[in-house]
């Protein structure tokens, strides 16, 4: 039997990248996948072709989300995974941040993702047999070190850290069988880089600098980040909460250096 048969599973951000190849290996494990993204054509598009819903959904909306849970307990009266993966990165260091950015990167990537457990646990500690369930958060290598070019993004990821264990604790203490806990990748070769190496002198050259920083000696892919959401999300991690899994080719285990891709 799949890892996911029967299970009833939410990825956020689940129109590309990351998102999509967790969308994708839930539903080919047996769960049934809402994705949830702004991105309305390409989503629809990826839910398609994998056997998924699809729902347009801001992730900073509160009653979106309870409007959401709400619709997928009726239809299969339970929730058992959680993947708060969307996110937003805007390139700007201390000196030059405005205002607004700080705000829109932290109100989607840390209160998205809070109000995305706030929704989900509500109704896992309802589940049939008892509450249960498993939340993952997708923070980021930038939740450990500074990356001094993006630093909304990099305070954002930082926060989705901390709040990860305390959503994890508080489950374990009070429900038990709900577990929380966050993934780190490192580089990853994935749209939302797009713009920044789009930017670049020469992008072959930029790509070569982001892989440099893994010992590894490449970016990962999306798919390599989604089997580590996969083992967190799955019963295989039944101990396992309030913990990071790092996914970065040996990046913080080097150090954590950081240099900036070249651009013009």
């Amino acid at each position: 039997m799949s890892r996911f048969e029967g299970k009833i599973a939410i990825v956020t951000g689940a129109a590309g990248g990351v998102g999509e190849a967790a969308a994708t290996r839930l539903a080919a494990e047996g769960a049934s996948v809402y994705m949830v993204d702004v991105q309305r054509d390409l989503g629809m598009t990826v839910a398609q072709r994998i056997g998924a819903e699809f729902r347009h959904h801001d992730i900073t909306d509160e009653a979106g989300w309870a409007s959401l849970v709400e619709e997928v307990i009726a239809k299969h009266g339970r929730l058992d995974v959680l993947v708060n993966n969307a996110a937003i990165l805007v390139h700007q260091d201390v000196e030059h941040i405005e205002l607004a950015d700080w705000n829109r990167v932290m109100n989607v990537n840390v209160t998205g993702t809070m109000l995305g457990c706030v929704a989900a646990l509500r109704r896992m500690k309802a589940n049939p047999g008892g509450p249960s369930g498993s939340i993952v958060n997708v923070s980021s290598v930038a939740g450990f070190i500074a990356a001094p070019g993006s630093a909304a993004y990099t305070a954002s990821k930082g926060a989705v850290r901390s709040f990860t264990k305390a959503v994890a604790v508080h489950c374990a203490r009070t429900y038990h069988a709900i577990r929380c806990n966050s993934v780190h990748p490192g580089a990853v070769d994935t749209p939302i880089h797009a713009a920044r190496l789009a930017a670049a002198v020469d992008v072959a050259a930029a790509k070569a600098d982001m892989a440099s920083f893994q010992p590894m000696g490449r970016m990962a892919t999306s798919e390599e980040v989604a089997a580590g959401i996969l083992f967190l999300a799955s019963d295989d991690a039944a101990f396992i909460t309030g913990t990071e899994l790092v996914v970065d080719g040996g990046w913080l285990a080097a150090g954590g250096n950081y240099t900036p891709v070249r651009a013009g």
